[in-house]
């Protein structure tokens, strides 16, 4: 339903209770302005962790974290779970998780989140979110030292992003993994995976991803 409909239903609830006296449709209207407002607050969150990912690749300071952003992405998943939303709760959880960690190097807090989307993300079957989860969760076990874990988390990303045509997020997670193998020291599959994902992401046009390819060819490439 859009934004337009819910606000309508507003409207058309509004007149049913103050002038005919029927305010049955009154709580199904509160109910889609909530739909409204998670969805928006979930919207605004992602502009704002985007601008810290673009301010961070930049040649200035390292960027502040936005104070709005968390509690933008904790309303969203507080909103989604009165309503019965797994799907929006699963989304809302995993920025809380990512925030933790990619913004506050907190894998802690970041963990707990993650699990928790991840989970909600396969009840209802939604491998998009499912491999977000998946990778970050990764990366927070690469970061722990547990190389096994961390490669199957991946790879297991990697499955479910191919599976939803998401192949810039495939390349992305073989940088990951090519991280992984240089420290696991198995610099063939480190290349070859390098060259495999420089091939998806300069398909796709995915020129941050390319990027990301080539310090990652500076960093694991034995001279």
């Amino acid at each position: 339903m859009s934004a337009e409909d819910r606000i309508e239903r507003v409207r058309t609830a509004y007149d049913r209770a103050v002038h005919d006296g029927d305010d049955s449709g009154l709580a199904d209207a509160e109910r889609g302005l909530d739909a409204l407002e998670a969805d928006t607050a979930l919207a605004r969150g992602r502009i704002l962790h985007a601008r810290f990912l673009t301010a961070r690749e930049g040649d200035g300071p390292s960027p502040a974290e936005d104070p709005a952003e968390l509690p933008l992405f904790q309303r969203a998943a507080e909103l989604y779970r009165s309503l019965g939303d797994v799907r929006g709760e699963a989304e809302a959880l995993f920025w809380i998780g990512c925030l933790h960690q990619v913004i506050r190097r907190d894998n802690t807090s970041a963990v707990p989140e993650l699990e928790r989307s991840g989970r909600l993300a396969a009840q209802v079957g939604d491998q998009a979110i499912q491999a977000e989860a998946l990778r970050h969760l990764g990366i927070a076990a690469h970061m722990a030292g547990r190389l096994d874990e961390a490669r199957d988390r991946l790879e297991e990303s990697s499955r479910l992003r191919r599976e939803c045509g998401l192949l810039p997020g495939v390349a992305a997670n073989m940088v990951g993994l090519a991280y992984i193998a240089t420290a696991q020291g198995r610099h063939t599959d480190a290349t070859a995976i390098l060259e495999e994902a420089h091939a998806i992401a300069q398909a796709h046009g995915a020129h941050a991803i390319v990027r990301q390819v080539e310090q990652a060819r500076k960093a694991t490439v034995p001279e």
